[in-house]
This record gives structure tokens, sequence and C-alpha cells, in this order.
């Protein structure tokens, strides 16, 4: 596949945004490749879903003729335009100066301490003021990555370490890693009740994760037999219960096995012990905690140049650290593992 043309900006009416138009030509590797999956994978910026509405609004002209089938079928040889309006998805990839906590830092990879709050992606509701626009200002070569080297996500309320490649060699090695199982991702977790289970051992929970099929929004364990999901594994150890008067609480160590869809929490309710503060998933606030208590305070990996192993660590947030003061499990310290 050659690169686009350089892309050109046209005026349709004087009461439209400008829109940008780029070309293609089609090579043999693309052949039968289905329109909208080719312009995904040429567009990231834009969703695929975007784009096919772009198609299907007759903005894509193939060998000269409008085409508004998303699912049509590539031959070699076919020569694509593509009119792209300017959406908020497309004025999202921008840089902002957005402070990033940086714990590691070398010239193939970064790891970071995202606080909470802190949207990792450019998404509907938030199109800007993300870490990829952070990344964007602080590492321009990050306009270069697919995703600007974010090579896997936090939830927006759930603070802690994030790897993210500096370079397409980093990015394609550690996205080989997340899927071979390689990268070990610790968390610290607060929820609601005293440990249910045996605490001397390690729990390990093997359950499927997929759409809750009562809430669509949401995640839920499922049965495979039944509908899709996919396996998920994770490892709790009781760290400690709450003393204090008040509601009862746990604080647990987790390891994930697999990086699923908010795996954690899903797991956490499927045990009986919703986050403190997770309302997605029958959490509420207590000991001071108004977002989800999770913390990802472990990253283990191997660098992807170097093949050295590197460990990083985060301490507790001040929220996490003053509603483990007020259970009653300041003792244990900030780093009991």
């Amino acid at each position: 596949m050659i690169p686009p043309t350089t892309p050109t900006t046209v005026h349709a009416t004087d009461d439209e945004a400008d829109a940008e138009v780029r070309t293609w030509l089609v090579e043999v590797a693309d052949h039968g490749q289905r329109l909208d999956r080719f312009l995904a994978q040429q567009v990231q910026e834009f969703s695929r879903s975007h784009l096919q509405q772009l198609i299907a609004d007759g903005l894509l002209v193939r060998n000269g003729q409008p085409c508004t089938k998303a699912a049509a079928r590539l031959q070699a040889g076919d020569r694509l335009q593509l009119t792209l309006r300017d959406t908020a998805q497309s004025t999202a990839f921008v840089p902002q100066d957005i402070a990033i906590h940086v714990v590691h830092e070398d010239p193939h990879l970064l790891i970071i301490n995202k606080p909470a709050g802190l949207v990792v992606h450019p998404a509907p509701g938030n199109w800007c003021g993300t870490l990829l626009n952070a990344l964007l200002y602080h590492y321009p070569g990050a306009a270069d990555l697919p995703r600007g080297g974010i090579v896997h996500r936090l939830d927006k309320d759930t603070s802690g370490l994030m790897v993210v490649a500096r370079t397409r060699t980093a990015c394609d090695a550690l996205v080989r890693q997340i899927a071979a199982r390689s990268v070990q991702r610790e968390y610290w977790a607060l929820a609601h009740g005293h440990w249910k289970h045996p605490v001397q051992h390690t729990l390990s929970v093997e359950q499927a994760i997929g759409r809750d099929p009562r809430n669509r929004l949401r995640m839920a364990v499922v049965d495979l037999q039944r509908q899709a999901g996919k396996e998920a594994k994770t490892d709790f150890t009781l760290l400690g219960n709450s003393t204090a008067p008040g509601t009862p609480a746990c604080w647990v160590h987790c390891k994930l096995h697999t990086g699923r869809t908010h795996q954690i929490r899903v797991h956490m309710q499927h045990l009986g012990h919703p986050l403190l503060a997770d309302a997605v998933y029958g959490g509420a606030p207590a000991w001071g905690m108004q977002r989800q208590a999770l913390h990802a305070f472990r990253l283990s990996l191997q660098h992807p140049v170097t093949g050295q192993q590197l460990q990083c660590e985060a301490a507790l947030p001040p929220d996490l650290q003053d509603a483990i003061s007020a259970m009653g499990l300041a003792s244990l310290g900030n780093n009991p593992n």
C-alpha cells in the first residue's frame, strides 16, 4: 500500500467547514479486503462507524464513481478518494499541554502514572483533554505511531501505571507481549464487605467476561456456551479487612492474567465485593472514595529493545491512602506486598 497523497483542503460552501480529501491506490496485499476495514486502517483518527457513515453519504469515490457500500470488496489497482468532514473526531488528535507523571523514560518507551479522571484516548464525550493529547504535546513523535504509542488502557477513574511506546519497533513488541500475556499488571483495590473467601491463599477467578445482556453499557461474567465473551483470569489476595467503625470493606491485591474490559471490577462484583464507589458494578462511595477504588501499582515487562526485565511501582494516590488509613489499615504501610 503506497501512502496517501498529500491531503488537499477544499471548500464546499461558505457555510460548511473545511473538508480534507485523501486518496489511495490499492495494492495486491489489500485485494479482497472490505472497504470500511481498509479505510479504518488508513484513517485511524476516525472510528470505523464514522467512516461507514461517510461512505453511506457518498463521500467515497472508487475509480471515479461514488461507492456507498461499506462492505464492498476492494480490487488491486482501485483508486479511492475519500472526503473527510471536519468532526469532533478529526480535531481530537491535537497536542494539549497536560501534565504527565513519567515514572520511567528511555528512547523506546515511557511508563507513566496516570491519575484518576484522565481519559486515555479520545472517544465520544471526551474528544480532548486525554492522555493521547498530552503525549502529542510532550512527545511529538507519538503522532507517527498507532494510537500515539498507547498499547493498553486504564479506565478513566482507575489510577496507576501504563506503558507507552515511543517507536514503532517498541510498539509492535509491546503489543506482542501483551497478547502473549507476558506483561504483568498488578493492582490494589478497596472493595465492599469483609473478605468472604479463604484468607491464607490466593484466590484465582477464571470466569469469562462479555457484554452484560441486561445492560449493554457494562460487562459481566458470562457463560460462553450461551453468549459471546472471552476467557478472563484474575488472582486475588486479601491484604486486610477494615477494623475501624464504618462500612465493612477490604483491601485486595489483584493480578491480571488477561486484560478484558473492566476485568477486575467485574470479577470483584462476581465475588460479592464490588469496588468502593464503583456505581456501574454495584459499589457506593465509602471511606472518602468518590471514584472506583482501583490503582495499578506495579507493572513488569521485558524491555522491547534491550531484553532486560523492567519493573516499576507507583505509590498509593492520596485518596486511596486516606481511605486505607480511615479503615484502620495504615499499619500495613504503602507497599504491603
